[in-house]
């Protein structure tokens, strides 16, 4: 019979497996995935280059759990071809399998640039920076090397600059835009984040591009030793990481005759608007014109398709999420949300900031109608909880806004104190969990951080709830120890 087939076993596609499973245990469900692996956290994967993490610390689903909750997974197995008029899927292996409906959850692909150098593939010890096994490449890579180039000062590209100097590497970032980060930062919190990864062993090279990889013959054979810089520079190199953006994997859904923008079309129910028995999530999936890159809108579309395949909620629809940004690697805690570009110049907007680059904070939150629109927290984040909840309800701001940046400044609440924190407070944006969900899983025998992890998925995401929830399970601790009369 006929049922649920996932077309991806990523974030997004091994979250909407776990999903259906919570809601329906019959659905006849089968699941493919290119990566032979169990699926995997992406977000750590900086933590695996850091050292903080071992690549089987941060699996998502256990191998044997399919087996338990009567999931068919075909892992390591790629699907090749989608015949919608016969509602078939061809597999690599050469298998064809039917289905009732279709959930496409292919990801994103690393974008490598053509650059010379790169004809006959990357050579050895340059790595483009998107997987778990691109991962072990480069931690391979790094062993008794000296010299390190991140080309692309993104998220990503931070990230793995950040990993590699951990490790003892003299790393350079370079990148083509005036700052780092500059899809989530200001320029003045670019300055900030570049001084203090200077301090970290990273230079950073803004304003230029990587002409070519230039290579050299060893007794393994070709490998990397260096780039060229597009104004004649050579930057020597045991190491270059490509972490140059990603884009959506649709060429499936795209030979398949779906509709596609940047990602694949879909309406608020997640259907394709070309095929109704075809749905599609993730970073994969285009809605309202948007593709989004976090974990948590993938999170929240996979529980929504879920309600609505298993008809736990017929009416669930997803209309559209609000991006939050969190880097927390050691050293740098970055947190961004919204329109952080607005300047002073803006007539529309309040603009209130602080900068002082030399403990490497910059802090910044954009207000418009008495509404957060954006908000930038680097090197302090003690008011992120605060700045989430009312960026996320649009609630109305304090009269006194420094205290949106000083957690406890003029005798203010601190906010983020599980004391004041509301129960309907969302601790966990990447999984949607409240204060009070933690508080009942806490009532219910959950007395360790993992415990309530379990259970609720908190601090699964981008781990930058954990301090949060820790305080938290303390706090319900401390209040059930003390005395009563």
């Amino acid at each position: 019979m006929s049922g649920i087939v996932v077309v991806g076993n990523g974030m997004a596609g091994s979250r909407f497996v776990t999903e259906m499973r919570d809601r329906d245990r019959k659905m006849p469900l089968t699941v493919f995935g290119a990566e032979a692996q169990q699926p995997y956290n992406r977000v750590l994967l900086s933590n695996v280059l850091a050292g903080a993490s071992r690549p089987d610390q941060i699996g998502l689903v256990d191998p044997s759990w399919y087996e338990r909750h009567g999931v068919d997974a075909r892992l390591g197995v790629e699907i090749v071809r989608i015949d919608r008029e016969r509602r078939l899927v061809h597999a690599s292996d050469g298998g064809v399998t039917p289905y009732r409906t279709l959930v496409i959850a292919t990801g994103s692909t690393a974008i490598v640039p053509p650059l010379p150098g790169t004809g006959d593939g990357l050579p050895a010890g340059a790595v483009a920076f998107r997987t778990l096994d691109d991962c072990v490449r480069i931690l391979e890579a790094a062993e008794g090397a000296k010299h390190a180039v991140v080309v692309g000062g993104g998220l990503l590209g931070i990230e793995a600059a950040r990993g590699l100097a951990g490790r003892g590497l003299d790393v350079t970032v370079v990148h083509l835009a005036g700052h780092l980060m500059e899809r989530q930062l200001d320029p003045g919190a670019g300055r900030v984040l570049a001084r203090t990864l200077g301090r970290l062993g990273i230079r950073a090279r803004l304003e230029i591009s990587v002409s070519a990889l230039r290579t050299e013959e060893a007794a393994s054979g070709t490998r990397v030793s260096g780039v060229e810089l597009a104004n004649g520079e050579f930057l020597s190199a045991d190491v270059v990481v490509l972490a140059c953006g990603v884009r959506p994997d649709v060429a499936l859904a795209r030979e398949a005759g779906l509709e596609i923008d940047r990602g694949i079309v879909v309406d608020e129910m997640l259907r394709s608007v070309s095929d109704p028995s075809v749905r599609a999530i993730g970073e994969c999936s285009q809605y309202g014109g948007t593709v989004y890159g976090l974990v948590a809108p993938a999170w929240e579309q996979a529980a929504i398709l879920a309600d609505l395949l298993a008809e736990t909620d017929v009416d669930a629809r997803f209309t559209g999420a609000r991006e939050i940004t969190r880097l927390k690697a050691a050293s740098v805690e970055l947190a961004t949300m919204g329109e952080t570009h607005h300047g002073d110049e803006d007539p529309d907007v309040e603009v209130v900031r602080f900068a002082d680059p030399a403990r490497g904070t910059y802090k910044k939150v954009v207000i418009k109608d008495d509404r957060l629109i954006g908000a930038i927290l680097l090197g302090e984040t003690g008011t992120a909880g605060t700045l989430t909840q009312l960026y996320d309800r649009a609630a109305p701001l304090p009269s006194d806004r420094l205290s949106l940046l000083f957690p406890g400044i003029n005798g203010a609440p601190v906010s983020d104190s599980p004391v004041r924190m509301p129960d309907a407070a969302t601790v966990c944006q990447c999984n949607n969990v409240s204060k009070g969900q933690i508080r009942a899983c806490w009532e219910h025998g959950a007395r360790t951080v993992e415990e309530v992890a379990a259970r609720t998925r908190a601090s699964t995401g981008c781990g930058g709830c954990r301090d949060a929830v820790e305080g938290i399970v303390c706090w319900l601790d401390e209040q059930e120890a003390a005395p009563t009369g």
